[in-house]
């Protein structure tokens, strides 16, 4: 009975997490509410690790076919120097600079956030944040597209990622509201946003793939991480597809408004 409830348990955490992770309304921020309202202790990071790797791999999934033709076009620039490959070349100078702010702040920062800022009532402050962010662009229909990007954009948007490492300020939420609001059209500002994803998790498993070696629990918890590995995964896909098409239709209203629901619920009976 025991093993079952732990199975059930971490299947439900990882398809929570799944589904939250891509949608502008922070998975982290979600995950830390949804332990403390189960009375799940998880004290070290390589679940959290773990959950956020197999939402990688569905982004790459889902844009392999981007990255693909970044790599190649990018690999093309550098060789041929053919301008109708710069675009593809700058837009990966983009996301690495983007990449900059998030990986100084976590490495520099990452120990007080965890401590001090993982609260049920920071998450329940940070996600009514998210919530005024997210209305404030929810009309907005930039004209911006790959080749327009400037310097100034990817470091803003960077900036804005580095926010999001706060629980329950949604990472996606943060780059996408920059983005939109730096007049980048809603197409170009997800791709850039999920595309921005690949190496910052890419770092934090690298950093952290110790974490999940060392946890003492490892060979117990085996079956259970590994559930919810694949639950984390297919939810992050399924989630992801039904994000591009909301924003697709322009409705990142509804996002808001669920953060302006949850949010002070949280505040008051969390």
């Amino acid at each position: 009975m025991d093993h079952a409830y732990l199975l059930l348990k971490y299947l439900f955490l990882g398809l929570f997490q799944g589904f939250t992770e891509p949608i502008p309304i922070s998975s982290s921020g979600h995950l830390q509410l949804a332990k403390h309202f189960f009375g799940i202790e998880m004290k070290d990071l390589s679940f959290e690790l773990l959950v956020n790797s197999a939402s990688l791999l569905a982004v790459l999934v889902i844009y392999r076919a981007d990255i693909m033709r970044l790599a190649t076009n990018g690999l093309n620039y550098v060789k041929t120097r053919q301008p109708e490959d710069r675009s593809e070349f700058m837009f990966i100078i983009y996301l690495i600079i983007a990449t900059i702010p998030a990986g100084v702040i976590g490495v520099v920062f990452g120990d007080f956030i965890e401590q001090q800022l993982s609260s049920v009532r920071t998450v329940a402050i940070t996600l009514i944040i998210t919530g005024i962010a997210l209305w404030t662009i929810r009309n907005l229909r930039g004209r911006k597209n790959d080749g327009d990007m400037r310097m100034r954009d990817a470091i803003i948007i960077g900036c804005a990622q580095a926010i999001a490492l706060i629980p329950g300020i949604s990472r996606s939420g943060a780059t996408i509201v920059a983005a939109m609001g730096l007049g980048m059209k809603q197409e170009t500002a997800l791709r850039f946003s999920f595309l921005l994803f690949i190496p910052v998790s890419v770092g934090g498993m690298i950093l952290g793939f110790s974490d999940i070696l060392g946890n003492p629990n490892l060979q117990e918890l085996a079956i259970p991480y590994t559930v919810a590995f694949i639950g984390s995964f297919v939810m992050s896909y399924f989630s992801l597809k039904w994000f591009m098409n909301i924003m697709a239709q322009g409705n990142l209203k509804y996002f808001a408004i669920y953060c302006f629901i949850v949010g002070p619920l949280a505040l008051i009976f969390l």
